[in-house]
């Protein structure tokens, strides 16, 4: 069960803390702590977060992308472009296991970081789709279509146009930086935006698209 929206969270986050803020079981806790795992030793070789951000994976990766859920509980099918290392989509597939009809689309264009994800989706048994592909090249009807750390607003925008066309809701996990982001997706773009705070960073902002078109090509 989504708990109620929490407004603000002032305490560091750790794997107990997430689990009272999700409400998760133990299993998908375990699910979460393996890929934790995963994580750092694929990033050892490969560069898929930063390494100074694992050592507070509960906040920076896990709580950032669960907090998603509660934006879009009702959400079964979500696509996340830019997967790299599986953040939000993989997060949002391991809670969401339970969940009948819930199905993520990780949508990645470098292959290694795909194989990185087809490891964790086969070892945690997901119920989640890898395509290495292009975003904006797949035809895929989804409830939500997020990013996180994809593109600047303005790139980001065009990619996810074909799933809002196809009635996706978007919600996109931004930094500090989004208002300048905004603004210039709005010299080539024609879209209502709405800014949630990020409940893992006071930095950071969730902004919620709707309405795009476009002005001008990019």
């Amino acid at each position: 069960m989504t708990p109620e929206l929490v407004i603000e969270t002032l305490d560091p986050v750790d794997a107990a803390a997430f689990q009272r803020l999700t409400g998760c079981s133990d299993a998908r806790l375990a699910e979460l702590q393996r890929f934790q795992t995963l994580l750092a030793e694929w990033n050892a070789v490969m560069n898929l977060v930063g390494p100074a951000t694992l050592p507070t994976y509960w906040n920076r990766h896990a709580w950032d992308s669960a907090q998603l859920l509660q934006l879009a509980p009702e959400a079964r099918t979500w696509a996340d472009l830019g997967a790299g290392a599986g953040l939000p989509g993989i997060v949002l597939a391991i809670l969401l296991k339970d969940t009948s009809g819930a199905k993520v689309h990780l949508v990645e264009s470098m292959a290694k970081r795909c194989r990185f994800l087809r490891v964790v989706v086969d070892e945690l048994g997901l119920p989640a789709e890898i395509h290495n592909a292009r975003a904006e090249d797949l035809d895929l009807t989804v409830d939500v279509v997020t990013a996180r750390a994809c593109a600047p607003m303005v790139r980001l925008l065009g990619y996810a146009q074909p799933y809002l066309k196809r009635g996706a809701a978007a919600w996109f996990l931004k930094g500090q930086d989004v208002a300048s982001e905004l603004a210039e997706a709005a010299t080539y773009w024609k879209f209502e935006s709405d800014l949630r705070p990020s409940l893992s960073d006071p930095r950071g902002q969730i902004v919620h698209v709707k309405g795009l078109k476009s002005v001008r090509k990019v």
